[in-house]
């Protein structure tokens, strides 16, 4: 994933997902916000929580038996994790148990039904050539990810689709293809070649004013874990 990323196709989806999470997570407050993967997309460069991780950087851990007491983290990033995971279902489920009630979750994930996600499977089916998107990983359909955070108690409260140019490899012919953004975005919304996600955990019967005391309180610690906490302060 990380050599795509330098690819005309993998820069521009970058940035496209740089735009989406930066807008996201600015107004999201808490103490605690973790990313897990994709260390070339800076998902937390706007989020003004205290203490920031990026696993595989900040700390050395399995994505699916996270370092963290349960409940005791208030946002936690998926940049393609899900899909490059061993387990999927294992990694979300870890996920919502390190979550607070109200916590949130952003995903980003590739389209299989998209542009893109066809033109990769062709050439799978051909078994030739050089595939367009990285030969890791299972894409996740948007429709299915949401069943599954729906069984979790997940509530999605933002989504949107993204990446309408056609599945080219210059930067010259996806520059001249700028202009079906627009048009996709309105027009044929869920053919993006990639989606994002945020979803809140729900928990029944939680009341907002237990939560409030239970942040201000957790403020005082925060998870036991040992790491190199040095860029973590608020800029």
């Amino acid at each position: 994933m990380a050599a795509w990323l330098q690819t005309p196709p993998g820069r521009y989806l970058l940035a496209w997902e740089q735009a989406q999470v930066d807008a996201a997570v600015a107004d999201l407050f808490g103490f605690h916000a973790l990313q897990l993967g994709l260390p070339e997309l800076n998902g937390l460069q706007t989020n003004r929580m205290p203490h920031r991780w990026l696993a595989g950087r900040d700390l050395q851990c399995d994505f699916d038996a996270l370092p963290f007491e349960s409940a005791s983290l208030d946002l936690v990033l998926l940049p393609h994790s899900l899909e490059l995971a061993c387990d999927a279902h294992a990694l979300l489920r870890e996920v919502e148990r390190v979550l607070r009630p109200e916590g949130r979750l952003i995903v980003f994930g590739l389209n299989p039904a998209s542009l893109w996600g066809l033109r990769q499977n062709l050439g799978r089916l051909k078994r030739r050539g050089e595939p367009y998107l990285p030969r890791d990983g299972d894409f996740i359909g948007y429709w299915r990810l949401r069943d599954w955070l729906k069984l979790l108690s997940f509530e999605v409260e933002a989504a949107r689709f993204g990446v309408y140019r056609p599945p080219l490899r210059t930067e010259a012919w996806l520059d001249r293809w700028q202009w079906v953004e627009g048009v996709g975005s309105r027009w044929w919304p869920v053919l993006g070649a990639v989606y994002f996600i945020q979803a809140v955990k729900r928990v029944q019967g939680m009341r907002m004013i237990g939560l409030a005391r239970n942040q201000r309180a957790a403020a005082k610690k925060a998870p036991a874990v040992a790491l190199n906490n040095h860029h973590n302060k608020e800029e």
